[in-house]
């Protein structure tokens, strides 16, 4: 009989939606639990089996001494380790500290400042530790979630898009946002991944799966323009889930002010 893989799940600086995301797969856990044994997954269950982990599944970003600590551990002991949402591949809302003084924010932010260790900025799990695989989106999509499991259960390699959310508008008869109705659509450098849910309800794409994998940067900043979308908006257009993100970073960075400055647009 072949042994069951342990699957364990753990939680960085997030807000659980990624960890909900597998927890929301009511129908396919029954067949997921024959098939792995859940060796750690505090938000599902009690138990704790001691590693080595065959699959580690980790949400969140690294934003404090301990947590770097941690995932280093949490690498040593897990044979695949995958990381899920956009906090965690890109530093998620978290990394928009990292536009100011860290140190400024805490004090805005704690009553005592001094009881909260912070590191400088809020980085992604692959910034710490190698990653094997990483799924982006805010939450992570579930589909994608149990497409890396069941790949990895039959000994194949996964099957994620890689190309712009606009084929999966194009692939649902969407029509298009930007051309249509003159809105600040992120679909042409965001990845697909999430079922072009926004657009199909007349709602801009923002972005948060993050950057596919070949951003025409120039070309976005130069719709953006003719759009008539204000330096400021542009920033914060950029500066939401995945603002960490390096492509996004630097199409952000483009248009605002010295990182010093008061004026820096945040994401309001």
């Amino acid at each position: 009989m072949r042994r069951k893989l342990k699957l364990a799940v753990w939680k960085f600086a997030s807000c659980d939606g990624c960890q909900l995301a597998l927890l929301d797969c009511e129908d396919e856990l029954p067949v997921l639990a024959e098939a792995l044994t859940i060796a750690y997954f505090p938000e599902m269950t009690r138990t704790v089996i001691q590693g080595c982990y065959d699959i580690s599944l980790v949400e969140g970003s690294i934003t404090t001494p301990s947590a770097k600590e941690r995932i280093h551990r949490i690498r040593a002991v897990s044979r695949r380790l995958i990381a899920i949402g956009a906090c965690a591949t890109a530093g998620g809302i978290q990394a928009l500290r990292n536009f100011g003084d860290a140190s400024r924010l805490a004090a805005i932010t704690y009553p005592d400042p001094r009881m909260i260790a912070l590191l400088e900025r809020a980085t992604p799990i692959a910034d710490h530790v190698r990653v094997d695989l990483e799924l982006r989106g805010c939450p992570v999509s579930k589909h994608q979630l149990l497409e890396v499991l069941a790949a990895l259960l039959q000994g194949r390699n996964p099957d994620l898009p890689r190309h712009s959310l606009c084929m999966e508008c194009k692939g649902k008869g969407i029509t298009c946002l930007i051309v249509t109705k003159g809105l600040a659509c992120l679909g042409p450098v965001t990845q697909a991944g999430c079922g072009a849910i926004c657009p199909a309800f007349d709602r801009a794409c923002y972005g948060c799966f993050g950057p596919q994998d070949s951003v025409n940067s120039r070309a976005m900043l130069t719709v953006l323009e003719k759009l008539g979308v204000s330096g400021t908006d542009a920033v914060r257009l950029f500066r939401t889930f995945t603002a960490g993100a390096p492509e996004f970073r630097e199409m952000g960075d483009t248009y605002a002010p010295p990182i010093d400055s008061d004026q820096t647009p945040g994401p309001g």
